[in-house]
C-alpha cells in the first residue's frame, strides 16, 4: 500500500500546523513565538532601563506611550498602502526594523533620540502583538487554509504567542541573574537584553526568507488576488473595529510597561520578582 503526502506523519515543527494548512504558514507560527517571546521581556524591563540611563518616570511613560503610537499608524500605513508592495519584503522589511530598534535602544541614552526610535519602530510594551507584523502575518495564515482548518490555525497562532509571551515575562530575570553571578554592570545586562532583541529580528528575518511573494501563493488551488472593498462585511469589520478600539482604550491605561514601571517604583519590585507577576497574564 502506498502512501500519499497527505498521509505521512508529521515531524518535528510542522505538528504545529492543523490538518489541510499550508507549510508556509509553519515561520509564521515560529516567528510569532521568537516575537512574543521578545515583547514579554521587554515590557518588563524597558522601564527599568530607561530609569537606569537617566531618563524620569514621566519621560518612560512618554517613550512607551510613543511606542504603542507608532506601532497603530504603522498598522494604518500598511493597510492603506500595503497592497501595493510584495506581502514577502513587508515582512522582511519590518524584522529589519526590529532589529534595528533592539539596537538602537541598546546604543542610545537621550531622551529624544530614543523617543525617536520607540515611534518609528517595533517595540511593543504590552505582552499582546500591536505591531506591523500582526496584519502582515493575518493576510498570510488567512490564506494558508480554509474552513475549520483555519480557525484552528488562528488558535495555535494566539497559543504561541501567550505561551512565549508568559517565558519572555520570564526572562526579564535574566539581567538580575547576570548580575549576581556573572561579572556583568546591570546596564551592561540590560542593554545586552536589547541586543537579544536585535538578533530576534534578524532570526525572523531569516524564517520570513521562504515565504511566497504574495499570500497563498504557495497553493495552486488559490493564486494571489487584488484587493478589493469590503462589500457587505463592511458593517461588521466597522463594528468589530469600535468594540476592539473600546478594548484597546481600556486596556492601555495599563499597559505591562507602565505596570512594570508602578511595581518597580511603587513596591521596589525586582525584575525577577516583575518577570515572574507578569508571566501568568501573559498565559
Amino acid at each position: 500500500m502506498t502512501t500519499t503526502p497527505l498521509s505521512r506523519p508529521r515531524l518535528g515543527l510542522s505538528r504545529l500546523l492543523p490538518a489541510g494548512v499550508d507549510p508556509e504558514a509553519l515561520p509564521l507560527l515560529v516567528a510569532r513565538g521568537l516575537r512574543a517571546f521578545g515583547d514579554g521581556y521587554m515590557a518588563v524591563l524597558l522601564p527599568a532601563y530607561l530609569l537606569s540611563i537617566g531618563l524620569g518616570t514621566l519621560e518612560v511613560g512618554i517613550v512607551s506611550t510613543a511606542t504603542m503610537l507608532g506601532s497603530a499608524l504603522a498598522t494604518l500605513a500598511v493597510g492603506a498602502w500595503g497592497y501595493r508592495f510584495p506581502g514577502r519584503r513587508l515582512l522582511r522589511g519590518a524584522a529589519l526594523l526590529m532589529a534595528a530598534t533592539g539596537l538602537g535602544f541598546a546604543g542610545l541614552s537621550s531622551f529624544w533620540p530614543l523617543l525617536i526610535v520607540a515611534l518609528v519602530g517595533t517595540l511593543n510594551p504590552s505582552s499582546g502583538d500591536v505591531s506591523v507584523f500582526l496584519p502582515l502575518e493575518h493576510a498570510r495564515l488567512a490564506a494558508a487554509a480554509q474552513g475549520h482548518a483555519r480557525t484552528a490555525l488562528f488558535a495555535r497562532y494566539s497559543l504561541m504567542g501567550a505561551l512565549c509571551a508568559a517565558l519572555g515575562a520570564l526572562a526579564a530575570a535574566v539581567p538580575d541573574w547576570l548580575v549576581q553571578h556573572g561579572e556583568f554592570a546591570r546596564l551592561d545586562a540590560l542593554r545586552g537584553m536589547f541586543v537579544v532583541y536585535a538578533t530576534i529580528g534578524l532570526v525572523v528575518f531569516w524564517l520570513y526568507r521562504g515565504q511566497p511573494v504574495h499570500a497563498g501563493a504557495g497553493r495552486p488551488d488559490r493564486p494571489p488576488v487584488a484587493p478589493v472593498p469590503l462589500g457587505p462585511s463592511r458593517r461588521v469589520v466597522v463594528r468589530l473595529t469600535a468594540l476592539f478600539s473600546v478594548d484597546a482604550f481600556a486596556g492601555g491605561l495599563t499597559v505591562n510597561a507602565l505596570m512594570s514601571l508602578w511595581l518597580l517604583e511603587r513596591f521596589g519590585f525586582s525584575l525577577t520578582q516583575a518577570g515572574v507577576f507578569f508571566s501568568g497574564p501573559a498565559c
